[in-house]
């Protein structure tokens, strides 16, 4: 049987934001939670030709290859902040943009720069013993013939790009930093299809728990799917509005062959949301039908217990005659009467029982 936390809605994180209170716009502080010892930089580097360069250090920021197409800089724990500022100075990136990286509490968006282009996007998972859906902030900046990944955690969000990029397979090794920043938005808002998925299982599951088991978990289950419904949706509906900013800016980042693409991107946000709508019209149809089939089940042990009573009322009637204490009562002192009193009881008894089936209330 699945176990599960009770939902409680979703809360703000602040204490280290309040660090950041009275400083100047810039200033670079974390105010996330610190997930691993060490800061991981990747450096994969690529071009058409098919050589691939790859790097892996900690604390430290690798230095690029020259002649490569694209560079891409995967950044893996954002408690370091010398790091991360000596990342916004070898490439040129606004102390504003580095801020944003550094609060993980930063709603999706899409900023256009000078020298760049700048998206924040949530990582989305569910789990589903406690169904609760996870989130982890990606940012992502791209710049000419860069790009460069930040997350919080230590777990690789992009294997599926990793593994085009070695194959060969697809057009990211044929295309610049812009495709880059592409594929890595793709490979997010593709997670959110299979996090779908999961929560159309649970809701099918619990459809029919619904119908064969109601009870109080079906409640907080569906309860709890509500709640988390409405955290995606909060996440969804920024995240359509900034992808639908970096299909149409006009950045010179951006090469006008990667603009379909980027719509298609758009297309899909849509339908996410879209989905997301069905689903939580689905949540309300699932209470509805909870408290219909609660209701039911209350209403048939309220008839059962109307059934018990009828019979028992005549019963009741012929017990309570003759327990009266009269002197003069002339089937008192017959020696068949006791079993005649029995034998009306039970035919009473048995032909409402009989008239209760006949109109299938039994």
């Amino acid at each position: 049987m699945m176990k599960f936390r009770k939902a409680k809605l979703p809360t703000i994180r602040i204490p280290n934001r309040l660090r950041k209170t009275g400083l100047p716009p810039g200033t670079l502080i974390f105010t996330g939670r610190k997930k691993v010892e060490e800061t991981h930089v990747t450096l994969v580097q690529f071009n058409p030709e098919g050589q691939i360069f790859e790097q892996h250090l900690k604390e430290k920021l690798p230095i690029a290859e020259p002649g490569s197409l694209v560079s891409w800089y995967d950044i893996r724990g954002l408690h370091n902040v010398e790091l991360i500022q000596a990342v916004g100075e070898r490439f040129n990136i606004h102390s504003l943009v580095l801020e944003d990286v550094l609060d993980t509490q930063q709603r999706p968006k899409f900023e256009e720069h000078e020298d760049g282009i700048f998206l924040t996007i949530q990582a989305l998972s569910f789990d589903k013993e406690n169904l609760e859906i996870k989130m982890e902030q990606v940012a992502i900046y791209a710049g000419k013939g860069f790009v460069i990944s930040f997350q919080e955690d230590e777990d690789d969000l992009f294997p599926a790009i990793r593994d085009r990029i070695h194959s060969g397979r697809g057009k990211i090794k044929k295309r610049g930093a812009d495709y880059m920043a592409y594929a890595l938005a793709d490979n997010l808002v593709d997670h959110y299809y299979l996090l779908l998925d999961q929560i159309e299982n649970v809701l099918d599951e619990l459809e029919e728990e619904v119908l064969s088991r109601p009870g109080r978990t079906s409640k907080e289950k569906i309860h709890n799917l509500k709640i988390q419904s409405i955290l995606l949706r909060k996440m969804v509906s920024p995240l359509r509005e900034a992808i639908g900013r970096f299909s149409k800016s006009e950045s010179h980042v951006i090469e006008e062959s990667t603009r379909i693409f980027l719509r298609d991107l758009y297309d899909h946000t849509i339908q996410v949301m879209d989905t997301i709508d069905t689903y939580r019209d689905v949540m309300s149809g699932l209470y509805d039908l909870y408290l219909s089939e609660i209701s039911f089940k209350m209403n048939n042990i309220m008839r059962l217990l109307t059934i018990i009573s009828t019979i028992f009322i005549p019963l009741t009637f012929l017990a309570g005659i003759y327990g009266m204490n009269f002197e003069y009562m002339p089937e008192l002192h017959w020696k068949y009467s006791y079993f005649v009193l029995w034998g009306v009881m039970i035919l009473i008894t048995a032909g409402l029982v009989y008239l209760f089936r006949r109109k299938n209330w039994l």
